[in-house]
């Protein structure tokens, strides 16, 4: 169960490393909204065909929990990409790859004020060192940086951003009884409309970027890598050992979006990089330690049907 959860997550998070190199790609070739609400048509269209059939027979169920799907579509799945991209024209990389590492604290602190999940001490531990190595990532390798930056609008905003996946990710424990299928098909669906708006104020304002060859390949990945797989992935990591330990694999993000751009956009390797990525890793190898301890009489969480067969998804 553990192995499971771990490759689900660490794929996820490679994923969504991969985001971040697709985020600077885009760049002239895309506009942040229409990439937005293109990755969502996209998640949409790639979704109808595999997940109908479930949707239509899971309907009286999502219709009773219409808005907590709504809500956990919006939040974790629009909204913080929106202010994600919108604090990127305000303040650095580094500011956001600092709080973004707040997500698994976040999700501690919510599970314990709405759930009264406690945490255990070697957990907090790992925590702090994954922490360290975004912080040591974020900065290149010179902590001393951060004793320079400046909080403005941005970084405001931001934290906004970092609640609502916070909240996502403790609200995933509510989810109704559906299958894989009907889940992200109605997740895709809420976060189609509600980029909807957004992408309308962008053309309206008159800033938006047709995608070129570069911005479809760039919407594409995001809709199918970065949207539809590594959330199937993560809801899976989530739902086999929990929001707080899933949390914390988050903090590999700025790792493999760092680690990739060295592959992919050519950017050079670092001795701190692999610091960093060892912190992280050891950090996470901490908490689960603990956190595997602590769950050890715990009845172990219904499966996640991979195959389609009509399992169906229970809450926790």
């Amino acid at each position: 169960m553990h192995r499971a959860a771990y490759l689900f997550l660490l794929s996820t998070m490679l994923l969504w490393g991969g985001n971040s190199v697709a985020g600077k790609l885009a760049v002239g070739h895309v506009s942040p909204m229409t990439l937005v609400f293109l990755r969502w048509v996209l998640a949409v269209l790639i979704m109808l065909p595999v997940g109908w059939r479930a949707f239509r027979e899971d309907w009286p169920e999502l219709r009773r929990h219409w808005l907590l799907i709504a809500g956990l579509g919006a939040c974790g799945f629009t909204i913080f990409n929106v202010i994600f991209y919108t604090a990127l024209n305000y303040t650095t990389a580094i500011n956001v790859s600092i709080e973004q590492a707040a997500i698994p604290i976040v999700i501690i602190l919510a599970n314990f004020v709405l759930f009264r999940l406690h945490v255990q001490r070697l957990q907090i531990v790992g925590v702090a060192l994954t922490i360290v190595g975004v912080a040591l990532t974020a900065s290149h390798g010179d902590l001393s940086q951060l004793l320079k930056l400046d909080l403005n609008f941005g970084d405001a905003i931001m934290l906004v951003a970092v609640l609502c996946y916070s909240l996502y990710s403790v609200g995933l424990r509510l989810k109704p009884a559906i299958r894989w299928q009907s889940l992200m098909l109605a997740l895709s669906l809420a976060a189609l409309l509600t980029s909807l708006p957004f992408f309308v104020w962008e053309v309206a304002a008159g800033r938006v970027i047709v995608p070129d060859a570069r911005g479809w390949a760039v919407a594409f990945y995001t809709a199918l890598g970065a949207s539809v797989v590594s959330q199937i992935f993560y809801i899976r990591g989530n739902e086999l050992i929990g929001a707080n330990r899933a949390g914390l694999f988050i903090n590999l993000v700025p790792i493999f979006g760092t680690l990739l751009s060295v592959l992919i956009v050519g950017e050079q390797f670092q001795f701190y990089q692999g610091l960093a990525l060892a912190l992280v890793l050891g950090g996470i190898a901490l908490a689960e330690y603990s956190g595997r301890r602590a769950s050890a009489q715990a009845a172990p969480p219904p499966s996640l049907n991979m195959s389609g067969s009509g399992q169906k998804l229970r809450p926790r």
